[in-house]
């Protein structure tokens, strides 16, 4: 055999290898309509393998009915004098006997002068195809108008898509977020994001969401919010084992719901908390004692520290003494005459609730030691939250009641001056009754 014979030979096993390996069923017609080419897919799908198909003149009598076999015929033969591939649905038969409706995608083959020279088709059947353009569709559609946000992890646990809804809600565009570490994007909860990432790579999908609070980085600063979250593990179709892809990671913003819940049952823990102190303090037979006992339930979750400083009985000058301190037992005292003031600044938080008549909230800053901090306001070491509220009873101010959190707490908020309020109102009521009648 010529040189020219084994390179047309061993070109024709090429193309007859890349045909059968194809995942589509695929035959071609030459330019009188004789079929040339079938590959194994399409044996598959109608059962007539290649040596029954290869030499037959277009579907009559073999794999179409005989009233449709000229149709489908002109159909796809006419994609010769067409510009670019031509779609169309028809019925075909199985070497069962059998009928199945598919679709085709045809185009002309042109020879080597530039005349048509035959017509390749591929086509697969239409449920097959639809089931393909709804799963193309789908991902579409969760990559674009999805109301929730989609993200897909890679194996490395850095995004590798990322669609609209969730790129508003890291702050950023789409593009900017791809590739980044999570823990770029995420002040908090990036090390509980990341340990479900990865328990989904090793053992798959947890079978119901989970829910996250994570801070996350944005260009006006750190938002807090809570994520309702569902994973999937995503594995590669095309190996003969599966191979992790990455994770997909779909995740709704529940943030108004779960602090609305949250906020509802801190009402009901403080509302309790009032209830409870109120019993024990009836029981109480010296008024300071009911005080103290009201401190002590109004510090559960709430609080470490309660300091009480009263206004000094006698004197020309507003002074403060310090009457009691939850740290060292609280136990509270009147002042007396010779009782010695604490040397409060005139910015004192303490004293700015005595002239406003209502709470102060205060914080140490970020640059300054909490304990340098506290210990310049005289407060204990440790305290870098403080709210202070007024004591008033019968229309008269009666001194300020100081509540005191650590570093890893928050700081105060509106709703936790509104209860702190509420305590000081029947604390100051019970300091009133234990100083007697007004003078």
């Amino acid at each position: 055999m010529s040189a020219s014979g084994r390179s047309d030979t061993a070109a024709d096993d090429l193309l007859a290898a890349l045909l059968d390996g194809m995942d589509a069923a695929l035959c071609a017609f030459d330019s009188d309509g004789v079929i040339t080419h079938w590959n194994r897919e399409a044996e598959r799908v109608l059962g007539w393998s290649a040596a029954e198909a290869v030499g037959r003149r277009g579907f009559a009598g073999w794999a179409a009915r005989p009233a449709d076999a000229d149709d489908v015929q002109e159909l796809l033969m006419a994609a010769q004098h067409a510009a670019g591939r031509q779609v169309h649905e028809f019925a075909l038969l199985t070497k069962e006997g059998g009928r199945i409706l598919v679709r085709t995608q045809s185009a002309g083959v042109t020879g080597a002068d530039g005349k048509p020279a035959g017509v390749y088709c591929a086509f697969s059947e239409v449920h097959a195809q639809i089931d393909l353009e709804r799963s193309i569709a789908l991902s579409e559609a969760l990559m674009e108008d999805a109301s929730w946000g989609v993200v897909l992890v890679d194996v490395d646990l850095r995004p590798a898509v990322v669609n609209t809804h969730a790129a508003r809600a890291f702050g950023a565009g789409p593009t900017a977020l791809l590739g980044r570490p999570l823990g770029d994007l995420l002040a908090q909860g990036v090390e509980e994001l990341e340990g479900a990432l990865q328990h989904v790579l090793a053992e798959g999908a947890p079978p119901a969401p989970l829910e996250l609070w994570v801070s996350v980085k944005t260009s006006e600063g750190v938002r807090r919010r809570c994520w309702r979250c569902g994973f999937l593990r995503l594995a590669s179709p095309l190996a003969e084992e599966p191979v992790p892809l990455g994770v997909g990671w779909l995740f709704q913003d529940v943030t108004e719901a779960r602090q609305t819940e949250l906020d509802t049952g801190q009402l009901r823990f403080r509302a309790n908390q009032l209830h409870r102190a109120g019993r024990a303090a009836a029981e109480c037979g010296d008024p300071a004692e009911a005080a103290a006992v009201r401190l002590d339930f109004a510090l559960a979750g709430f609080a470490e520290h309660a300091l009480v400083d009263l206004l000094r009985a006698a004197g020309p000058e507003r002074r403060l003494v310090r009457s009691g301190v939850s740290s060292s037992g609280l136990a509270l005292l009147l002042p007396g005459p010779g009782a010695i003031p604490v040397r409060y600044e005139a910015s004192h938080p303490a004293l700015q609730a005595l002239d406003r008549i209502g709470p102060v909230r205060a914080s140490a800053p970020g640059g300054e030691p909490a304990d340098q901090w506290a210990d310049a306001r005289q407060w204990p070491r440790g305290s870098a939250h403080a709210l202070c509220t007024v004591l008033r009873s019968r229309g008269r101010t009666l001194g300020a009641l100081t509540f005191l959190r650590g570093p890893s707490r928050a700081a105060f908020d509106r709703a936790d001056a509104l209860y702190a309020e509420e305590v000081a109102a029947r604390v100051a009521a019970d300091l009133d009754l234990a100083a007697g009648p007004p003078p």
